[in-house]
């Protein structure tokens, strides 16, 4: 049984209102846009991605970008997980991402997570991010208990939930 219903369709192109930002599944071919979002952030994601995932590695080549990135192109096309790039306008930059993921622990039916580059902490794109994010997920995705990690639960309380079937 598959933790989507069958006939679900994702989302492909998602504006961030009050920006001129937008979010599309994320591919291999962005890989030369990603690797400078994610290292040139490396150190505040790994702060809160690190103890969950070990992401991003402090020494994470481009190459393994490119793999990670093939990973993700693939498992959103199977529907097993879903990474979506927060682009700008013309799409020349990756500013952070949206993950979407089926549960890894218990009390949710999806776990949702993102992050923004350095640049753009604290100011008006993440705010418009943070607005975003749940009222998407409430609109276009099927989940009746949705958990917004490092939002509604901290990282520790998530990593100490007993682990989903």
């Amino acid at each position: 049984m598959s933790w989507l219903p069958d006939d679900f369709v994702h989302p492909v192109h998602v504006p961030v209102p009050g920006t001129t930002l937008h979010l599309r599944p994320i591919r291999e071919a962005d890989t030369a846009l990603d690797y400078p979002a994610v290292m040139g952030s490396r150190e505040r994601l790994w702060e809160i991605f690190g103890p969950a995932w070990a992401w991003p590695n402090e020494k994470m080549t481009y190459e393994e970008d490119r793999i990670d990135l093939l990973r993700h192109e693939i498992e959103i096309a199977a529907h097993q997980s879903f990474n979506y790039a927060l682009l700008n306008a013309d799409e020349t930059a990756i500013l952070g991402c949206v993950y979407v993921d089926p549960p890894e622990r218990t009390g949710s039916d999806g776990e949702v997570s993102w992050w923004v580059v350095d640049d753009l902490v604290g100011g008006e794109a993440e705010r418009a991010l943070d607005a975003l994010v749940p009222q998407w997920i409430a609109a276009d995705w099927p989940f009746r208990q949705p958990r917004y990690l490092g939002r509604d639960i901290a990282w520790q309380e998530w990593l100490a939930l007993p682990r989903a079937s």
